[in-house]
């Protein structure tokens, strides 16, 4: 494909996303927190946040991490959608954080140095993305060499049976803000990362909680 074309249709599977995120805004957090809430919260407590620590959370969307970081750390949410970012930001003020930003921001072009935080989550966004690897590469960047990258997220099963399924049903998911077929090997394997562990969360176990470190 030329690089005009993928550029476009980069362009236009971002604007999906945001259209689909645009409508969900309402009703993501009865779904989605009953099911993917249990990894959630195990993916903030193996971020192993320490007094001090910059924290980015990258696809905040309506904010259900928030409530489960540590006071004393200092928290920069960013999300492409701003419904979900409205709807965070009213969770924002009935928590009464005033230690949590909250930006407008494309996850392939972050706004900020490199080294700018300890920690880096990206809690379901890297199957949502239009352009994974960047999205990994503008994580690594922004995180501080020694520092964390904790990914959860749904990948295509290693088994042929339902891999294959996976894969036959992703042209629709991804209508729905998604696909079912991204490699878990997208993650493992990313530049400028090295792997620490993994395991498998929520329901089945059908998600996996990977960790990973900024090489020096």
């Amino acid at each position: 494909m030329a690089r005009s074309s993928m550029a476009e249709k980069l362009a236009e599977d971002s604007r999906r996303v945001e259209r689909v995120y645009a409508a969900l805004s309402r009703v993501y957090d009865d779904f989605f927190d009953w099911a993917l809430g249990p990894g959630r919260r195990r993916a903030v407590e193996r971020l192993d946040c320490e007094p001090g620590h910059r924290v980015l959370e990258v696809g905040v969307g309506t904010g259900l991490s928030l409530p489960l970081y540590p006071t004393q750390c200092e928290i920069t949410g960013i999300d492409i959608s701003e419904p979900m970012l409205g709807r965070a930001r009213q969770r924002l003020l009935e928590l009464r954080r005033s230690d949590v930003r909250l930006r407008l921001m494309d996850a392939r072009r972050l706004a900020f140095p490199d080294g700018a935080f300890d920690r880096v989550f990206a809690p379901y966004v890297i199957s949502v993305v239009p352009d994974p690897d960047r999205v990994l590469a503008e994580m690594a960047r922004v995180c501080r060499p020694g520092g964390m990258v904790v990914v959860v997220n749904h990948f295509l099963s290693e088994g042929r049976a339902l891999g294959l399924l996976e894969r036959a049903f992703t042209p629709l998911s991804q209508w729905i803000g998604f696909r079912m077929d991204l490699p878990a090997d997208t993650v493992r394997r990313a530049d400028g990362l090295e792997l620490l562990d993994e395991e498998r969360v929520n329901l089945f176990g059908l998600w996996r909680l990977l960790r990973l470190r900024r090489r020096v």
